[in-house]
């Protein structure tokens, strides 16, 4: 269902006035204008001047030196005021979406778990792409436009007040048809954004997992949907494209009986004499001047409607809190126990995920989450990590609660190691450095060191270009076992006081689980783990095992202690490990 459109601009006006505006830039192109719409005005006065004396014995050569003077000095100058007026709508909307990206790669996870990334995209695209347009293009125009109308109307009610009042009553006329149109325009534009934004998002999602697409021949179901989102923005194209089939043919209809109007009510004038021909054909280029801005007023108030509603949804995004903890201690937690302490959580506000949940860690322990799936391990997780906040209790570093801490130093000290091991597309050196703020000063000996000791040096040797191999969107080149070595390295190189790991052997070969249990038990050595097992195989040796059953935790102890004491943690032992 769309949503009523702003009433005013204010929204709008209120946004692009809080973007750095160049205003030096804006100053030399608004003053740009007012000389290039001053020079053009005198153009049909020298050209009444040229007629009313033109003959071919008394050719006045200076006059036609100044008109071709005046033409090039109008052309020059339009010229720098357009380009300074297309860099500040350029640097408002670069400005703009400066601030987008910004918030949104500081708003908190449950914002995307709501919302579908390619929508989120289509907003820091096409809304600013609309804003962009608006500015850059259309603006300019219109402020032309209006110096322009100004001035020749002025001096047409000095020339001919009687003939200028007669064009004139064609304003009423098309304001009368044009704000009705501009009404539905915004609805139109309104919803034409909507599909779009969601048929970006279905696009990225099914190109996203195009394997899973092929693997289950869903090529015609996904064709009849991506068929579905395009026939509804074709529909919303027609309807769109019906305001402008009315608009511009209006407009033109208007434009020819004024101009029949004035040639025929001057051509009058003049065979009585109270009218040159010279002033007649002046008079005619001023109305020229006066349409043409005109016509690009329609498609200024136009995009200004698009305009409108993409302001809308940016000041939406804009004005979601970022996530909590961007200041806060920054602390050493390096062999600190952890505390959580009546910890419950709900994504929504229906019954909550995790309830009243509470353990120790002491420095240095392998802690493992145990359970029946969709029993609040993951969740567990994302409350350790800091991507949700408890509704409830606290969890403890040390003496410190965890939402003290700014979230930079807190989740610096932590390394995650899941099951796919998600890589950004690009070379095998970046995915080690990502997210290092020191990235330049790591050398190719410590990238080559953490490699080794993930045993993931030998295989990325074996490439052509080594760490500048490039790895492909999600790492779709390389193996899911080198994908988890890689993962390793990097969490080598972040060198963590906090390990945490989703079984991150779950999906792997044999060969590639030993090569990776090798390297993880490495990098657990001196740290405090967590792990979530899918498998009890390997969690047997952990120091202690939480059972969380329905967001509670129902068994605490290890692997011997649980098997006694845990009738659903032994059942799970005798089918896993017998």
């Amino acid at each position: 269902m769309i949503k009523e459109q702003p009433k005013t601009l204010k929204p709008f006006l209120s946004l692009i006035l809080s973007t750095k505006i160049p205003k030096i830039a804006l100053t030399l192109g608004l003053v740009g204008s007012l000389v290039t719409t001053l020079v053009g005005l005198s153009i049909p006065l020298l050209t009444r001047e040229m007629v009313d004396g033109f003959s071919m014995e008394s050719l006045n050569t200076f006059l036609i030196g100044i008109i071709i003077i005046v033409f090039i000095l109008q052309a020059v100058i339009d010229g720098l005021s357009m380009y300074a007026l297309a860099f500040v709508g350029q640097k408002i909307v670069a400005n703009l979406r400066e601030k987008m990206w910004f918030k949104l790669l500081r708003l908190p996870v449950n914002y995307y778990d709501k919302n579908k990334s390619g929508e989120t995209v289509s907003r820091v695209v096409n809304d600013t792409g609309i804003v962009k347009d608006l500015i850059s293009q259309h603006f300019p125009q219109f402020i032309g436009g209006v110096i322009t109308i100004i001035g020749a109307v002025t001096i047409l009610l000095f020339m001919d007040w009687k003939m200028t009042l007669l064009m004139l009553i064609a304003v009423p006329i098309t304001v009368l048809f044009m704000v009705p149109l501009g009404s539905k325009m915004s609805k139109i534009s309104r919803g034409l954004q909507d599909e779009t934004a969601s048929f970006t998002g279905s696009v990225q999602q099914t190109l996203s997992e195009i394997r899973l697409m092929k693997a289950s021949n869903a090529e015609s179901t996904e064709e009849k949907k991506g068929l579905s989102r395009i026939d509804k923005l074709f529909s919303y194209g027609l309807r769109e494209g019906l305001i402008f089939a009315l608009v511009a043919p209006l407009m033109y209809l208007v434009v020819m009986v004024v101009i029949v109007i004035i040639i025929g009510y001057g051509g009058i004038r003049v065979a009585e004499g109270t009218m040159t021909t010279g002033s007649l054909v002046a008079f005619l280029l001023y109305l020229f001047q006066i349409i043409f801005p005109i016509t690009s007023f329609t498609m200024f108030f136009t995009q200004l409607q698009k305009a409108k509603g993409a302001t809308e949804r940016i000041i939406d995004i804009l004005k979601i809190n970022v996530e909590d903890g961007q200041e806060g201690k920054d602390i050493d937690i390096a062999n600190q126990a952890i505390y959580v302490r009546n910890v419950s959580f709900s994504y929504s506000e229906e019954e909550a995920v995790i309830k009243d949940v509470s353990f120790d860690v002491q420095p240095g322990m392998m802690v493992a989450f145990a359970g029946p799936s969709g029993g609040g391990k993951t969740t567990m997780f994302g409350l350790l990590e800091r991507f949700y906040v408890p509704i409830s209790g606290d969890i403890i570093i040390g003496t410190t609660p965890i939402k003290e801490l700014s979230m930079s130093s807190w989740r610096s000290q932590i390394g995650y190691v899941s099951q796919d091991s998600p890589m950004m597309a690009g070379t095998i050196r970046e995915n080690l450095c990502y997210g290092l703020e020191d990235r330049q000063d790591i050398t190719d000996e410590r990238l080559w060191e953490v490699a080794k000791m993930a045993y993931a040096a030998e295989f990325i040797k074996e490439f052509p270009k080594d760490l500048d191999t490039e790895v492909g969107e999600r790492g779709v080149k390389v193996s899911g076992g080198q994908r988890q070595r890689i993962a390793i390295a990097r969490a080598f190189l972040r060198d963590p006081k906090i390990l945490m790991m989703d079984e991150a052997t779950a999906s792997l070969d044999s060969q590639s689980e030993g090569i990776v249990q090798q390297a993880l038990a490495r990098l657990m050595e001196g740290r405090t783990t967590f792990v979530i097992a899918h498998r009890l195989s390997t969690i047997v040796n952990a120091d202690k095992i939480i059972f969380i059953e329905k967001g509670q935790i129902t068994g605490i102890g290890t692997h011997r202690e649980l098997v006694q004491s845990h009738d659903l943690y032994r059942e799970f032992s005798e089918q896993q490990l017998t």
